[in-house]
């Protein structure tokens, strides 16, 4: 398998979507629809990327972004935000993601700034 990455999205759909386009670009997806199977995650320091929407059931990808940048085994892991509310300008004062994508989006958007984020950690 390829590179890993961490998919935090509460809507089944779009994280299936998501799942499927970027294990057939042979990438290793763990997929989760809440904060707290998130936070259980035992793995999150050996992951390649974070991909994170903002609003969530149980809590913000805001909160979880501000987590992983402040502990020091995923502080180096780029995170991408996705929202369909809030902006790039929100997400550069509340968190220090390294990209954002706003819903809905271009599947090729999606992957180009994927692609664009993992290889930068090359």
């Amino acid at each position: 398998m390829g590179k890993k990455i961490c998919l935090l999205e509460d809507d089944e759909g779009i994280r299936e979507i998501i799942e499927m386009i970027l294990t057939d670009e042979h990438y290793e997806v763990y997929g989760f629809s809440n904060v707290k199977d998130f936070m259980a995650f035992e793995d999150k320091g050996s992951q390649d990327l974070y991909l994170l929407d903002v609003r969530l059931p149980d809590g913000s990808g805001l909160m979880v972004c501000d987590d992983l940048k402040n502990n020091e085994s995923t502080k180096s892991i780029p995170i991408m935000m996705m929202s369909a509310h809030a902006s790039l300008n929100e997400m550069k004062h509340t968190c220090k993601a390294e990209e954002f994508i706003a819903k809905p989006f271009d599947i090729f958007d999606l992957l180009k700034k994927v692609d664009q984020q993992l290889s930068k950690r090359n």
